[in-house]
């Protein structure tokens, strides 16, 4: 089936590293495991259902409304439309999910990892099919330990089939988000789609497979960084797994008829071991390990629950909290409102209010100049002298637009644009809808008026029908003087 760590002791073979065994989360059932049920379906609807999701965005214009389109060089969120040249935006949105996850550690430990991370929605997803074909993790065990047959090459091949087959839908939908869905899912389906979208398919696919199906926990282990520095984001007031020591110890098995009297709760049942996705025993303290999913605290509720104890004895609490109970209060004093929750909260108005400003008020036209280098200006027979430019006017609407551009800085400017007017000084171009202008400019200055090797000349771009100038600066060669 699959090799991972687990819960059971790794024999010592006298090497450097410890044996790696396998690991089979048992079921629970409980608060947690049922929001991340809730999680999973709303986290892969998400994924298998959002490249669907249309959005009218006139004649002309893709109506998918998440899509990332590769050959027009663009990219769609419902309303708002990324040019290539705006690509800050996407550092702007990854600063702003970094600052987010560090504002849920601060709130409630590594509820990103152990509810929303795509490696623990896909993982749980992989054992659910373990365990409604093969069953829950005693038959699990025994199929491992079982030698190879006709029943274990049947579960194994089924097991691994659906696997393939929910790791291939991973793949396939991620394509889907590069062209349209409709059109794409039926060429990926009819055998007529690029070799580069099944690569995409095959690439995403097989990291699905491996990961989830065989790394499962030896990913939030080994190869993620957060479990490395999740600590320096946690205090005593952050939600985390805590085990009740001054409740459940000493611990031990519970013989039939025995009380609770000069004894602790926990009956080392190991429920809460069993029940751990990453193998850790959360009653040995908090650990690296850990992902915050609060299985371990269903498995343990459930066993209090079967001998009338008070719940929680395993619980999604803070430290403040423990502490207090165990002092003999009642608990409830955790502070959400304090100096990192503010200070996060606060960083991620500033960054999503400039990103909301900035598209609120960015503009629907760039310009760019590049000045002629060979050479560098040419001396007229009437006296003049005269630098050859490339203007790009980028218009970022569906609309065809004209602008008036004049050209400023040094006296008596001409200049006129190739295969167009000419003018003293201003002249009017046309841009076609989300196209690039290309203009080639001859700009002459009467070389009186040209004082040097480099002076500055400005272009002022401005659309007639909505009156914005955008202003650049570029130079103006001339000879020495």
């Amino acid at each position: 089936m699959n090799q991972h760590p687990s819960q059971a002791k790794p024999k010592k073979s006298g090497g450097l590293y410890a044996e790696t065994v396998i690991i089979h989360p048992r079921a629970v059932k409980g608060l947690y495991r049922n929001l991340k049920w809730w999680l999973m379906v709303l986290t892969l609807g998400f994924w298998h259902l959002a490249p669907f999701l249309r959005w009218d965005r006139g004649p002309g214009a893709p109506d998918q409304a998440i899509l990332a389109d590769l050959n027009g060089g663009r990219g769609y969120f419902f309303f708002i439309e990324i040019w290539p040249q705006e690509v800050y935006y996407l550092t702007g949105l990854l600063l702003f999910a970094a600052i987010t996850l560090f504002f849920m550690s601060a709130l409630a430990g590594r509820v990103w990892c152990g509810f929303l991370c795509w490696q623990t929605v896909y993982t749980d997803l992989f054992v659910l099919v373990e365990r409604v074909v093969v069953g829950d993790r005693p038959a699990r065990m025994n199929l491992v330990r079982r030698p190879w047959d006709l029943h274990k090459i049947a579960k194994t091949a089924i097991v691994h089939t659906l696997w393939l087959l929910i790791s291939a839908a991973c793949g396939i939908s991620f394509t889907l988000f590069f062209g349209d869905a409709f059109q794409t899912l039926k060429e990926i389906l009819t055998g007529q789609a690029s070799l580069g979208t099944y690569s995409a398919i095959i690439v995403v696919g097989g990291f699905c497979y491996l990961l989830a199906g065989f790394a499962r926990e030896q990913v939030c282990l080994y190869m993620c960084p957060y479990s490395r520095f999740q600590s320096s984001m946690l205090d005593e007031h952050s939600l985390i797994i805590n085990y009740e020591t001054w409740r459940g110890e000493p611990r031990g098995a519970i013989r039939k008829g025995q009380g609770f009297d000069g004894r602790g709760h926990c009956i080392d049942c190991r429920a809460c071991v069993q029940a751990c996705p990453t193998g850790i025993d959360i009653r040995e303290g908090l650990q690296m390990a850990c992902i915050g999913c609060g299985l371990c605290a269903d498995a343990c509720n459930t066993v209090m629950a079967k001998y009338g104890l008070p719940p929680n004895l395993i619980s999604y609490d803070s430290i403040t909290n423990v502490t207090a109970r165990e002092k003999g209060g009642r608990g409830g004093i955790t502070r959400l409102v304090r100096t990192r929750t503010v200070l996060y909260s606060l960083l991620l108005l500033v960054i999503g209010g400039a990103i909301a400003l900035s598209l609120g008020t960015r503009r629907t036209t760039e310009a760019n100049i590049l000045h002629e280098r060979t050479p560098l200006y040419v001396a007229q027979s009437d006296g003049s002298i005269r630098n050859g430019y490339t203007y790009k006017v980028l218009n970022m609407i569906r609309q065809d637009r004209s602008y008036r551009l004049k050209i400023a800085g040094l006296d008596g400017i001409r200049f006129s644009v190739v295969g167009g007017a000419s003018g003293v000084g201003e002249t009017e171009l046309q841009v076609s809808g989300d196209e690039v202008g290309t203009f080639r400019l001859y700009v002459d200055v009467p070389e009186a008026n040209v004082k040097g090797k480099k002076s500055a000349i400005f272009f002022e771009l401005t659309e007639l029908s909505e009156g914005r100038t955008l202003r650049s600066e570029s130079i103006f060669a001339g000879p020495e003087k």
